[in-house]
């Protein structure tokens, strides 16, 4: 077979559209081909309930992740693994105590490694922490925009501008977004996004614009150069108890800036939106029989994302024959759990990582 037996294509792969949109393409390993074949799943075992995690991008640590625990109690931990290409195992290279568990963990996107080596988390705050050259991981700074009172307002969710890396957005319980400015450490604006909870938050492509999602169930885009506006997307249209289903997840497909993801809670769909036509959804991605927990858009194509459920399923959608109905995913791989959670590298795009209990898992696609 061409693939790891995991790894099933349950559907030919399409040809590629007459339109101009979509830009890269997925390649499947083949064992065909004159080299070895390379290990296609490598897993790593942590003590704890994996639910934070996010690739390193810079060139000079490939296979480098991060993850965090999530205990219910005070003391969390996040932990630093490498693959280690020669033993074919990841090893751990450095860790830290974390308050809570992380509702998100991102390195600092930088590619051409010209900056300090730096691992942001949300929690209680935003905190910054900078690995040393031998591993070594402490804290940098903690960023706190409520100083007037003794009580913080947990961060559901946060993202790092990758056209302007000074800039992280976060996302709070407390119905705000905030913009900082990492390098002078203060607060560059915070406004109120939503009329409850605010679940996540994405920048596009590009350094002005972001949006989020929360409990009134709409997603929201604000551009930092007029932040008097905003413009509603869309509203779900799902309920749960009577209510308007509360949007979980948002992801910016930063190759194709037209187009975003989102996640309903509790729902097994995926919706896909183009924002030159708001509140009707472009595609409905309904390959999960469970609730979708997370998105990850390809990093290096403008047609492909990576969906992962209560199912135990990672699913890859080709998006190219839009507006015509997706109807099946490229590829599956079903994990042995639940995934809450799945990463598409962008310094390596052939491979995706996934979190299930307390196993990571990075696959290669």
């Amino acid at each position: 077979s061409c693939l790891h037996t995991d790894l099933l294509v349950v559907a030919a792969t399409k040809p590629a559209a007459a339109t101009p949109k979509c830009t890269g393409r997925m390649s499947l390993p083949d064992a065909m081909g004159d080299e070895p074949k390379k290990k296609e799943i490598y897993s790593y075992h942590a003590p704890w309930l994996i639910y934070g995690m996010n690739w390193s991008v810079r060139a000079d640590k490939q296979f480098r992740l991060a993850i965090g625990s999530f205990e219910e109690e005070y003391t969390n931990t996040v932990r630093i693994v490498q693959l280690d290409q020669e033993k074919q195992a990841f090893v751990e290279t450095g860790e830290f105590d974390h308050p809570y568990p992380t509702t998100k963990i991102m390195w600092l996107p930088d590619q051409q490694c010209r900056q300090s080596d730096l691992l942001a988390t949300t929690g209680d705050y935003l905190r910054l922490w900078q690995v040393s050259e031998n591993g070594t991981p402490r804290l940098e700074c903690l960023l706190n925009n409520n100083k007037n009172t003794e009580f913080c307002s947990p961060l559901t969710s946060f993202d790092w501008n990758e056209n302007d890396p000074s800039m992280i957005g976060t996302s709070s319980i407390d119905t705000t977004c905030t913009i900082w400015d990492i390098n002078k450490r203060v607060p560059r604006t915070q406004l109120i996004a939503h009329d409850k909870e605010v679940y996540d938050i994405s920048f596009a492509a590009g350094t002005h614009v972001f949006a989020s999602v929360g409990a009134d169930g709409s997603i929201r885009m604000f551009d930092l150069r007029s932040l008097e506006h905003s413009t509603i997307i869309y509203e779900s249209t799902e309920t749960s108890q009577g209510a308007i289903a509360p949007l979980i997840r948002l992801a910016w497909n930063k190759q194709d800036p037209n187009y975003l993801a989102t996640v309903t809670m509790d729902s097994s769909k995926v919706i896909i939106l183009d924002i030159r036509v708001p509140s009707l959804p472009a595609a409905v991605l309904e390959g999960h029989t469970n609730c979708a927990n997370a998105v990850s858009w390809a990093p290096h194509s403008s047609c492909h994302i990576c969906t992962a459920a209560d199912d135990s399923q990672a699913l890859i959608w080709d998006l190219s024959q839009m507006p015509k109905p997706i109807e099946d995913p490229i590829l599956a791989y079903r994990a042995e759990a639940e995934i809450n959670q799945v990463q598409w590298s962008k310094s390596q795009p052939d491979w995706i990582a996934i979190c299930y209990n307390k196993t990571l898992q990075i696959l290669r696609v």
